[in-house]
């Protein structure tokens, strides 16, 4: 059992952080499906493969639903939590492969369970559609629908490729040179036309409560909130998700995380994480 921990530890892990969107729940459902593998017989383990897969997504399936309900009651935008690119000794190809942009991450939270399922299996990991049938029990031909429909509910059509979409270091050095001088013209001139921010403060922290859909609006909160922010802090570019992202720390730590969303050199969203329940596993 220990080489299959060994073999399979990594792949469970970004199924499930995919399928959750919380690290510390991906940790508790990949330790949860081994403590439980340690009880199977040897001889219907003959597809580890897949039937971990399989108890992996039962597991998290389990867990969508009644978030779902959590999420209702939460207090302002759910945001994902961000996943640190080399998480731990074994998972430095998380963040590099096999892992959806942080952008998609967010957008995965429109789907049902069924749905959000098939596309990481199909987009993110590479799963042929018969592997896919056969783990969450379905047709192929019902697979392939569940596929299309989270692909339009998505925005995402059926020509495009699902790739992360990382800003270059270099132009969210600029971008952070221009936060920290709080230079609205620069700002507005890095932003979209189309540009949404979304700002996860759980009720825990200040946040902006409802997404901003405004150039002018979003602009002005990145020029004097979140400057203030930035000028209080120690403030330097990580990666998370596999992209570059900005990280501000004080003295009691990282207290805000910003996952920008680039597309054709303008921001088209802003992702601002404040809740610190969702920021406490950077520390480590």
């Amino acid at each position: 059992m220990q080489e299959l921990y060994e073999q399979y530890r990594a792949l469970l892990f970004k199924l499930a952080y995919q399928l959750t969107g919380s690290v510390s729940d991906a940790e508790d459902v990949v330790q949860d499906v081994f403590m439980k593998a340690y009880e199977i017989p040897p001889e219907k383990l003959t597809q580890p493969k897949a039937y971990l897969c399989k108890m992996v997504t039962n597991r998290c399936r389990d867990l969508q639903k009644s978030a779902r309900k959590k999420r209702e009651q939460y207090f302002g935008e759910w945001l994902p939590e961000p996943l640190v690119s080399s998480y731990d000794d074994g998972m430095e190809s998380v963040a590099r492969d096999e892992l959806l942009s942080y952008a998609m991450i967010v957008m995965l939270e429109r789907l049902t369970p069924s749905e959000r399922i098939v596309f990481v299996l199909r987009e993110a990991l590479g799963f042929e559609f018969p592997e896919i049938a056969e783990l969450i029990e379905k047709s192929e031909v019902n697979c392939r629908k569940l596929l299309s429909r989270a692909r339009a509910k998505m925005g995402v059509s059926s020509e495009e490729l699902v790739q992360p979409e990382a800003a270059d270091e270099k132009w969210v050095h600029g971008f952070l040179y221009a936060l920290k001088q709080g230079n609205l013209h620069e700002i507005v001139s890095m932003l979209d036309q189309n540009v949404v921010l979304v700002s996860d403060g759980g009720g825990k922290v200040s946040a902006v409560v409802k997404p901003v859909a405004s150039r002018e609006i979003v602009a002005s909160f990145l020029s004097k909130p979140l400057h203030k922010a930035a000028i209080g802090s120690i403030v330097e570019i990580t990666q998370l998700n596999g992209q570059p992202a900005i990280i501000m720390r004080s003295d009691e730590g990282i207290h805000t995380v910003v996952m920008l969303h680039v597309e054709g050199d303008a921001i088209r969203n802003l992702y601002v994480l404040r809740n610190p329940d969702k920021l406490q596993h950077l520390a480590v």
